[in-house]
C-alpha cells in the first residue's frame, strides 16, 4: 500500500549551518534525546516501505528558522516536502508567506498554538492581526497545519472556520481529543467540525494510541470522524522521531487501529489525502 508520512521532524547534527532557536527558548526532550536527521529519516523509511514524508518544522528546534526542511527537501525532491513555521502575528506575514512557497519552498506551514516551547498561550491564531496571513494563505491554496487543543480553544478554530472557509487547515493530533474519557462523546464533538469544510484531520500515534487502548470501543470513535469527514480529509502521520516508538512500530500500530475499515478509506488515510493536500509530493507510488 502506498504510504505517505504526513508528520514527521528532522534535526540536524550542524549546528553550525542549523543552530538551534527554539521558539520560547526551551528546546522539546525529544529534540535532544532521540534526534533524526534528514539522512536517518530517508532509512527508516526505506526500512519501512514508507514512500514519502512531509517534513514539518521542529519548532522546538529551530523556532521560525526553516533552513533544514527547505534544505532537505531540495536534496531529496523525490522524498520529502516541507512545512515550516511562520509567525503570523508579523506585518508582513503574508507577504513573506508568498516569498516562501512556490517551486522548492514551502508547501504548507504549521502554527504552534500550544505548549512548552509557546511564549503565550491562547488562540491567538484568530486574532485580526493574523488575518492578512489566513487571507493570503487561501490565496494561495496552501494547507496550514494547527497544532491546538480542542477544548475552550473549539470556539476560535469554528471562528477561523468560518470566517475563512477557503481556507485548507489540517488539525495536528485531531485537536488531542478525549478519547480515553469517551471515545463516542470524543468522536462526536470530532464529528461536529466536518461541517467546515476546509477542515482536515492529522491522525498520529497520539490518538492511535488511546483507540488502540479503547479496543472495540475505538469504532465509537472512529465511525462517527470517518463517516462525517470522509477518508479523504483524513491524513496519518507518525509523528516520529518526537514518538518514542520507531517508526515501523509506529506503521504498524496505526494498520492495527484502521483494520476494519474499508481499504479505500485506509488507501486515503495512509496516502491519498496527503497527495492532495500537497500536490508536490506527485502521484506516485498510488
Amino acid at each position: 500500500m502506498d504510504v505517505v508520512d504526513a508528520h514527521c521532524h528532522i534535526i540536524s547534527e550542524d549546528q553550525t549551518a542549523y543552530p538551534k532557536a527554539p521558539i520560547g527558548g526551551k528546546q522539546s526532550a525529544w529534540a535532544a534525546t532521540r534526534p533524526v536527521t534528514a539522512e536517518g529519516m530517508v532509512s527508516r523509511m526505506d526500512g519501512t516501505d514508507i514512500d514519502q514524508a512531509v517534513l514539518v518544522q521542529a519548532t522546538t528546534n529551530y523556532g521560525y528558522d526553516n533552513s533544514y526542511v527547505l534544505d532537505s527537501s531540495r536534496r531529496w525532491p523525490d522524498r520529502f516536502v516541507a512545512v515550516g513555521t511562520v509567525d503570523p502575528l508579523r506585518p508582513d506575514a503574508a507577504e513573506n508567506l508568498k516569498a516562501a512557497v512556490g517551486e522548492g519552498g514551502l508547501a504548507g506551514v504549521r502554527l504552534f498554538t500550544s505548549g512548552s516551547t509557546v511564549p503565550t498561550q491562547g488562540e491567538w491564531f484568530v486574532a485580526p492581526e493574523t488575518f492578512p496571513f489566513w487571507e493570503r494563505a487561501g490565496d494561495l491554496g496552501l494547507p496550514v497545519c494547527l497544532q491546538m487543543r480542542l477544548g475552550p480553544a473549539t470556539g476560535q478554530l469554528t471562528e477561523l472556520l468560518e470566517r475563512f472557509p477557503g481556507v485548507k487547515v489540517l488539525l495536528d493530533h485531531i485537536g488531542y481529543p478525549d478519547i480515553a474519557g469517551s471515545p463516542a462523546r470524543a468522536g462526536a464533538e470530532v464529528a461536529e467540525l466536518a461541517a467546515h469544510p476546509g477542515l482536515h484531520l492529522k491522525l498520529t500515534h497520539r490518538n492511535l494510541e488511546r483507540l488502540d487502548d479503547a479496543g472495540d470501543a475505538a469504532a465509537d470513535f472512529l465511525g462517527p470522524v470517518v463517516e462525517a469527514f470522509g477518508a479523504e480529509r483524513i491524513a496519518w502521520g507518525s509523528n516520529c522521531p518526537a514518538a518514542e516508538q520507531s517508526l515501523p512500530e509506529l506503521l504498524a500500530l496505526a494498520h492495527k487501529v484502521l483494520a476494519g475499515l474499508p481499504e479505500q478509506d485506509r488507501r486515503e488515510i495512509f496516502a491519498g489525502t496527503a497527495r492532495r493536500l500537497y500536490p508536490s509530493l506527485g502521484g506516485h507510488g498510488s
